[in-house]
């Protein structure tokens, strides 16, 4: 079964991501936040992009047109009742999840696949809500959605075969290499391997070991990573680490979890990484 339609809900950084992957790749897009001015923002995002693909000569002006073209916006769930797949992709809060889910399985029909981009909840408990635990699964992309090659396709408990196949034939569709998380766990495979590692940065440098920008400059150059682990928490936001840790310590009842009080200031502070103009590096200098 081929996808050639698919609903966004949420038009933030990583739902507006989606939407542009999602047209790029040919696929016809209905893109849907709360409030009009979100997926204004979402599409003026996208033209900015592909107006420097268009520069850079990767693509030309007919494809940059037929692309936005692709996508249908709307402020109303109801637009996307009738296509085979949602994927969810609103503030990372269980909560509103699963009342997204629950309003989603009421209008949608009985064959649509709802799926979520959690990037570390569980499926399990957003299939539980809605009366198609089967056709509920995680597909967790990266940000930027555009340029990371990783999907995480999720099972939640009661996810069927097909389904997983079909999100993981869509994710191939849009150029992407998806692999399958097989347990529903917290923080799936990536976060579950990242997050100890982003909070042991943070304690080194909260005990005063290394700076900041030299436990960066050492995991860039002695690892071989791209971004140091302050820049990364930087770049995808540093309330989303801090999420994610909360989480972890709710879920698996591990001290070692438990975010540093550095974090919790950061966040509080309203430092947020490069969205806000400061996180752990100051982008206003």
């Amino acid at each position: 079964m081929s996808v050639k339609k698919i609903g966004v809900l949420g038009a933030g950084s990583m739902g507006g991501g989606i939407a542009h992957l999602a047209a790029v790749s040919g696929i016809e897009v209905v893109l849907c936040d709360v409030e009009e001015r979100y997926v204004d923002g979402a599409l003026k995002r996208m033209a900015g992009f592909l107006d420097k693909s268009v520069e850079k000569q990767k693509m030309t002006v007919e494809e940059k047109e037929a692309a936005l073209n692709r996508i249908t916006k709307t402020t109303k769930m109801e637009d996307m009742a009738e296509l085979p797949l949602i994927i969810e992709a609103i503030f990372e809060d269980l909560e509103v999840k699963k009342d997204a889910f629950r309003k989603l399985d009421e209008l949608c029909k009985p064959e649509t696949i709802i799926a979520s981009n959690t990037s570390s909840m569980s499926i399990t408990t957003l299939g539980a809500v809605t009366a198609r635990p089967d056709r509920v699964v995680g597909m967790h992309f990266f940000y930027p959605p555009v340029l990371m090659r990783l999907v995480e396709v999720i099972r939640g408990y009661y996810t069927s075969d097909e389904t997983v196949n079909l999100v993981a034939d869509v994710s191939k569709a849009m150029g992407k290499t998806p692999v399958i998380v097989k347990k529903d766990t917290p923080g799936f495979i990536v976060n579950r391997i990242m997050m100890p590692q982003f909070l042991e940065a943070i304690r080194i440098a909260e005990e005063g070991i290394a700076s900041i920008e030299d436990i960066d400059t050492a995991v860039k150059l002695g690892l071989n990573y791209p971004m140091g682990p302050f820049e990364l928490m930087d770049f995808s936001g540093v309330e989303i680490a801090l999420h994610v840790a909360d989480y972890f310590v709710q879920e698996y009842h591990d001290p070692k979890w438990v975010p540093p009080q550095l974090i919790k200031n950061l966040v509080r502070s309203g430092r947020l990484g490069r969205k806000t103009g400061a996180g752990w590096y100051d982008y206003n200098k």
